[in-house]
């Protein structure tokens, strides 16, 4: 008999199919929000977060404009610190997966009243002696995700940011870091560069992948990324052949949902997430790319332990007869993405290294076939050099 719990998060809505600014203004309204701070990259603040200020009007009370990939503790605070100045009541994270991590953190800094960079290291997840107990912080400013990528950070109550002296990822979680809404305007996505909006396309597939081959079963979850890594297999080449296709978007998007939702069931990810959060957070590697390379190499050293659930990842990409390794590299390719660390500048030279960092990532217990120690992870590593 399976045993287990499937943990939702604490999010109010996810509104979808309609402009975000009118979504926007409805929620805050419905949540007596009047004072609202958007937080976007650098390459958003003058266009996409202008005019969403400008559509909002007097409830906007700026913009901080200055969140870099993985998410830097500086810039959190940074965040934080133009929350309270401003006084607003609702964050809104305009961007990818590394401005709402961020702006999840900030939420954090603000309710624990933490000001600078060094102060977070007891928040961080984990355990030991200086770890400060995060569930009984009482919350305060929530926030809204708008996404213009297809990471999915909007839908976890967990968060990483990278420890800029340690060049470390490292994980936050609280049970209401979870954006209290999501608005999902595919239209919003229009300007995202292609290489972004498919390499986090891909990362969504990985999501999915992890869950449907984790050697433990949940049918929820299994039925929630099945469903998505379908719709991502079709709405993945659809927005490639017609980028202006909001209904193919909606339907990545869709994907990239139901894809992360199975992670309620508390199963983890594997070691493809496990060797990404190393490659992000050490060098610099972007979300998505870390997964473009990563997993197909992780499906091929899994085959070992049995191709039954790889199989249905085949077969659900609509690549039946193909083995699950290369119905990934296949679709990467096809959308202009790298699959091997020699493309992003990854040598052998730092293939031990790697693997070093990366055994103390909870990713590596989970994986379908048991990785024992480091040499596992070069194997891993080598499959994927190209």
């Amino acid at each position: 008999m399976l045993t287990g719990a499937h943990r939702f998060p604490r999010q109010d809505v996810v509104a979808y199919g309609r402009p975000a600014a009118e979504a926007l203004r409805e929620f805050a309204a419905s949540a007596g929000a009047t004072r609202l701070l958007i937080t976007t990259p650098r390459s958003l603040g003058e266009s996409l977060a202008a005019q969403l200020a400008k559509d909002l009007g007097e409830l906007c009370v700026g913009i901080v404009a200055g969140v870099r990939a993985h998410s830097p503790r500086e810039a959190v605070m940074a965040g934080a610190e133009a929350a309270r100045r401003r006084r607003a009541d609702l964050l809104v994270a305009l961007g990818g997966g590394s401005t709402i991590d961020a702006t999840k953190v900030m939420q954090l800094a603000l309710w624990a009243g933490l000001g600078r960079p060094e102060e977070l290291d007891p928040y961080r997840a984990g355990r030991g002696p200086d770890r400060a107990d995060v569930a009984k912080i009482a919350p305060g400013v929530r926030m809204v995700a708008i996404p213009t990528t297809l990471s999915a950070a909007e839908f976890t109550p967990f968060a990483g940011v990278t420890d800029t002296a340690k060049r470390a990822k490292e994980g936050y979680t609280h049970p209401l870091l979870a954006p209290r809404a999501v608005i999902l305007d595919p239209a919003m996505t229009l300007s995202t560069p292609p290489g972004l909006w498919f390499s986090t396309g891909l990362k969504a597939v990985d999501h999915a992948v992890e869950q449907l081959c984790n050697p433990v079963r949940a049918p929820y979850a299994d039925a929630l990324a099945a469903e998505g890594l379908k719709r991502l297999a079709v709405g993945l080449p659809a927005s490639k052949a017609d980028p202006a296709d909001l209904d193919a978007r909606q339907e990545c998007q869709f994907g990239m949902w139901l894809a992360i939702s199975g992670a309620g069931a508390g199963r983890g990810m594997g070691a493809s997430h496990a060797i990404g959060h190393t490659l992000g957070g050490s060098y610099g590697v972007p979300h998505g790319i870390t997964s473009c390379v990563a997993l197909p190499a992780v499906l091929k050293w899994n085959e070992a332990a049995g191709t039954e659930r790889q199989a249905l990842v085949a077969e659900l990409m609509g690549a039946g007869g193909l083995s699950a390794s290369e119905a990934v590299r296949r679709l990467a390719k096809s959308l202009d993405l790298p699959t091997d660390l020699k493309s992003i500048g990854i040598g052998a030279d730092k293939f031990q290294a790697i693997a070093e960092h990366t055994m103390h990532d909870g990713g590596v217990r989970v994986n379908p076939r048991p990785i024992e120690g480091p040499q596992d992870i070069v194997e891993i590593l080598e499959l994927a050099a190209g």
